[in-house]
């Protein structure tokens, strides 16, 4: 079972630049935002990099984001729900490093009072991630989506200690490439 999919992180948002917890907030791209998203899709066809479809966020940073690089590259885009940036609760839009969200995220139970827990969040992107797999070997996906999501993308494939998922996150507009063994 070979195969390969590429993860781009959507670009810059208001929210990103005053350190808000975005989550399912539907917060738009700011100016910088559409220019990484611009720049990404003219990226992707430099560097050759083949995919058949781009599935999105349906949160309109991402959606965006996914428009610019699907006009620029030729590449149809579908919009994928379980993209969809994990719910924070009641800590949607308060500080991404304040000291009590941040221990509120060492807890992989927790729903954040209305939210998403980690252990939701994992089991829709596995799913995901596990139909891709099964079309790996004749279909190449982009998937343009958010932080939270590429945490546990990179826990599908990879060893990681809480502390490591925690701390990892792409850049605005960063592309990884995930290749299924």
């Amino acid at each position: 079972m070979g195969g390969h999919f590429y993860f781009v992180r959507h670009g810059q948002t208001v929210w990103n630049v005053e350190n808000k917890i975005c989550g399912a907030t539907d917060i738009e791209l700011t100016e910088l935002g559409h220019e990484q998203a611009i720049e990404t899709g003219k990226k992707i066809l430099e560097e050759g990099l083949h995919a058949d479809e781009i599935l999105y966020s349906p949160l309109i940073r991402a959606a965006e984001t996914a428009r610019h690089i699907s006009e620029i590259t030729g590449i149809p885009m579908r919009m994928e729900p379980r993209l969809k940036e994990q719910n924070f609760g009641k800590w949607e839009s308060t500080p991404r490093n304040g000291a009590d969200f941040q221990r509120a995220k060492e807890d992989f139970a927790c729903r954040y009072e209305g939210g998403e827990s980690m252990l939701q969040l994992a089991q829709r992107i596995y799913n995901l991630l596990d139909d891709i797999r099964a079309e790996a070997d004749h279909k190449t996906y982009i998937l343009v989506a958010h932080n939270g999501i590429s945490r546990v993308v990179q826990s599908y494939f990879f060893d990681m200690s809480n502390e490591e998922y925690a701390a990892f996150g792409l850049k605005n507009c960063q592309i990884m490439r995930y290749d299924f063994d």
